[in-house]
């Protein structure tokens, strides 16, 4: 009997806190369409991907140079190392495709850390394999790590792991945007929700009309249809109302507008804010105009150190040589016009710099035999040599 009695108990228990759960999730009505429940991933927040993406499909389209260390400075070499890693780093997708994947990786899906799987064969490298982010997971060893993949262990010599922002309490391990642009992430949807919201609602009546009329006329829509269809609606536009003076008042309102929620202000804010913190120039998100110092100051600033992480680990793992390393080419990420461009290796090439076939390659002209040679004006000689020009010989002659 007792045990029957503690059943029925814990029924009415489950039972209630269904019936409190069940409202719980029904509460979202109260509100309507303007609030915003539930979680949303950064990876699903439209300025955030734009961020991510801008800053993926820039460090993908540089050109990926092997350099040695020589007397004479560093130079480019051409190998079969070189063109594995900047033409066919995998057999499945491009380069472009493949540094694209790591970026979005480490910037945005992997929180700052991106995994990259060597694959050899006889001893050389076949495929650059990128993991995805869930499939990997990092453990601390002592000082170091160990990472698993798939369940299998693999030590960090083996593997290609690219970190952005280290995590403070481990170093070897990336920490990403998460933590600061949640809140904003959360502002932005809550925003967009908002907005969805409020052009999509249907009570915003532009004019509201007051009728001196029976409560049973104006409790049903037909009856209120009635009464606006004998006396406002109209054939044409434009067209006066006639309406019996004693038995209607009609008033115009303002309804409110989106400029009156400051969600413009609000969401440009949030987007310049989203903007500081990856990096990124505000106009990329629609805020601002483009300015040329701004974009460059952003490859300088973060395209370039999010390289540098790129190039240093590839070096560190995929080069034996203590001469040789990997190198992004990032010339053609900045902005100059063609003409400022064209005289500065004008410039270069009057003075002996740089060839003309140099020269035509910065302007995307093919090169062209007899420009390989450096040539310099005549007026143009090492201050040594001032001394030797033939017109203050002839000078001293005449004296």
């Amino acid at each position: 009997m007792e045990g029957k009695r503690t059943m029925s108990i814990l029924k009415k228990l489950i039972k209630k806190r269904s019936s409190t759960r069940s409202a719980i999730i029904t509460g979202e009505q109260l509100f309507g369409e303007l609030l915003s429940l539930g979680y949303t991933s950064l990876d699903q927040n439209p300025e955030v991907i734009t961020c991510a993406r801008k800053i993926a499909d820039l460090i993908s389209s540089m050109t990926i140079h092997l350099m040695e260390n020589t007397k004479n400075g560093d130079q480019r070499i051409v190998n079969e190392l070189s063109k594995k890693i900047d033409i066919n780093p995998n057999q499945y997708m491009t380069r472009k495709a493949w540094m694209d994947i790591i970026v979005m990786n480490l910037v945005l899906h992997g929180s700052g850390n991106s995994v990259v799987l060597p694959k050899t064969e006889n001893g050389l490298l076949a495929d650059l394999i990128p993991i995805k982010p869930g499939d990997v997971t990092f453990h601390e060893n002592g000082y170091g790590y160990t990472a698993y993949i798939n369940g299998v262990a693999h030590e960090p010599a083996d593997i290609l792991h690219f970190k952005l922002n280290p995590n403070k309490y481990h170093p070897w391990k990336g920490n990403g945007y998460t933590a600061p642009l949640r809140d904003i992430a959360d502002n932005l949807h809550q925003a967009s929700v908002t907005e969805k919201g409020f052009l999509t609602d249907k009570w915003k009546p532009a004019v509201i009309v007051k009728v001196e009329a029976n409560n049973e006329e104006l409790s049903d829509e037909g009856g209120r249809d009635k009464l606006l269809e004998e006396y406002i609606k109209t054939s044409e536009a434009g067209k006066p109302w006639v309406i019996p003076a004693d038995l209607m008042e009609v008033t115009t309102v303002k309804p409110l507008t989106l400029a009156d929620l400051a969600i413009k202000d609000t969401v440009e804010l949030n987007k310049k804010t989203v903007a500081s913190i990856m990096g990124v120039p505000a106009f990329v998100l629609g805020v601002g105009t483009f300015d040329a110092d701004e974009w460059n100051n952003f490859i300088n600033s973060t395209i370039l150190p999010i390289a540098t992480e790129i190039q240093q680990e590839m070096t560190k793992k995929l080069v034996l040589s203590p001469k040789w390393y990997f190198k992004f080419n990032s010339t053609s990420l900045y902005a100059y016009d063609l003409e400022k461009k064209a005289n500065v290796y004008s410039n270069l090439y009057v003075r002996g710099i740089c060839d003309g076939n140099e020269v035509r390659d910065q302007l995307g002209m093919s090169p062209r035999d007899g420009l390989g040679d450096l040539v310099i004006l005549e007026n143009y000689i090492p201050l040594s040599k001032v001394g030797d020009q033939l017109k203050l010989k002839q000078e001293e002659k005449n004296e």
